[in-house]
């Protein structure tokens, strides 16, 4: 069966065997496009993509000659679902001024699949998103999450994914004025998690939690936290622990390995401290969100593994902790062989993730200007797409067009990573997505009015 991209706005909202073809496909995973290629969607997960690709008997055949066809975009750091207007205190969750608890926060329960920027950045080819809370009187924020852009209510791909914590001139302020106070409390909260419950008897999976000694991930999934015996008011703690206990508890994960910790820094100098805390807590799994002078120590955050998260042109020196700010960054800590995917921080990330592409495409153009080091056209596309979800231990689910991997696809009218460019179809887990937004509508409502009528609020 043959179906129009138009058509698939209007399928049924249900997984089905899709075979996409004729496109320039990309797979995302930093490779050429492949033109000509064939894209198969299979129970919600792809099947096949590529050239040569046989289109399954029976599937319903999306012609995409003259498009482009890649995996869906991975916001690789944002607040998207968590703000619909910033000043309006009752729609913003992103940050909790007066609550007593840091760690122990998360996000989940805060994601809004209806707030507009949702539909927005669907609409703009993003169909994932790493959501993270805002810290507010410590240097930890709370847990963050990996969502889903899909127009349903069930947007959690990931709850719990890591914790968020602010080093560098933010986490300073938190933390009471001083970097030094920042990482004196660091080690105090990772030790009062150690610590917390230590004598703790039970099953491996009890001990496992209590002491923050390795355990098999598949005996600790994170969903169970609410159930966690730490939290028992029978087990003892010293009067002089800083932490509450649930925050203490939030943090043994992080301890153990089982949870990311994503760190926001900025300056070359807190990079080093923070790449140097593994020595101490040798089990931590630390992502760098920012990094805007990584450039300069690439080969130090190349040499340890760590992945960045970094805005793509943070070109200038807004801040003491930005003096060596270029637009240059990413490029120069990819050549370094550091693994980078582009994110948003600052003041777009509740609501502009749909300029993934523009930014990626900058960094494209980036090679043309004489000195400055860009990006190849395949590292821009993996940068905001498979490279955010290797960060986020993602890698095998969303991110790219590989085999297996969930049927997040999205069909463009040209290059997507040109300006010009735009949308025509979208799925997530498979199912075909709506593109409307509440700008549409109301493009749509005034296109073509009828004079004669009165205004809509008169109809009530």
């Amino acid at each position: 069966m043959l179906l129009g991209i138009a058509a698939l706005v209007s399928a049924p909202a249900i997984a089905q065997t899709v075979a996409i073809t004729g496109g320039t496909v990309a797979l995302g995973d930093g490779s050429a496009p492949i033109e000509g290629g064939t894209v198969v969607i299979e129970n919600g997960r792809i099947a096949a993509a590529g050239a040569n690709v046989a289109v399954p008997a029976g599937a319903t055949v999306v012609d995409a000659t003259g498009k482009w066809v890649t995996p869906g975009l991975v916001a690789g750091f944002s607040r998207v679902g968590l703000v619909e207007v910033d000043a309006v205190d009752a729609t913003n969750d992103t940050q909790a001024n007066g609550s007593p608890f840091s760690a122990a926060i998360d996000v989940e329960p805060a994601i809004n699949p209806r707030a507009s920027a949702i539909a927005v950045s669907r609409a703009a080819g993003v169909t994932r998103a790493v959501v993270a809370p805002v810290t507010a009187r410590s240097i930890f924020a709370g847990q963050g999450a990996v969502i889903d852009l899909g127009a349903d209510m069930q947007p959690i791909t990931r709850a719990r994914a890591f914790q968020f914590v602010e080093f560098g001139e933010q986490g300073a302020r938190e933390a009471g004025g001083s970097r030094p106070a920042a990482y004196t409390l660091f080690r105090n909260a990772l030790r009062e998690a150690r610590d917390l419950g230590r004598d703790i008897r039970g099953t491996s999976r009890e001990r496992g939690l209590a002491t923050g000694e390795p355990v098999q991930p598949q005996e600790l999934p994170l969903e169970e936290i609410p159930e966690n015996p730490l939290l028992s008011s029978a087990l003892e703690r010293p009067e002089d622990v800083l932490l509450t206990r649930f925050d203490a508890a939030a943090l043994v994960p992080v301890l153990q390995g089982r949870q990311l910790l994503l760190v926001h820094v900025e300056r070359a100098s807190d990079i080093l401290r923070t790449l140097e805390l593994k020595r101490e807590f040798p089990n931590l799994r630390l992502v760098l969100v920012g990094a805007a002078e990584g450039w300069t120590v690439a080969d130090r955050i190349a040499a340890a593994g760590v992945p960045v998260i970094a805005n793509a042109l943070t070109d200038l020196p807004a801040s003491f902790e930005q003096l060596a700010a270029t637009q240059s960054n990413i490029g120069r800590m990819v050549d370094a062989g550091v693994e980078v995917a582009i994110g948003m921080l600052g003041e777009d990330e509740a609501r502009q993730v749909r300029l993934s592409t523009q930014n990626a495409g900058n960094l494209v153009a980036l090679n043309d200007v004489p000195g400055a080091s860009g990006l190849t056209w395949g590292e821009a596309l993996a940068a905001i797409s498979s490279a955010p979800a290797k960060a986020l231990g993602l890698g095998s689910e969303i991110g790219s067009l590989q085999p297996g991997r969930r049927a997040d696809v999205v069909i463009w009218n040209d290059d997507p990573l040109e300006l010009s460019s735009g949308v025509e179809a979208v799925w997530i887990d498979g199912v075909p997505q709506p593109l409307e937004t509440r700008q549409t509508l109301l493009r749509d409502r005034y296109l073509e009015i009828d004079r004669g009528a009165l205004p809509e609020a008169y109809d009530h």
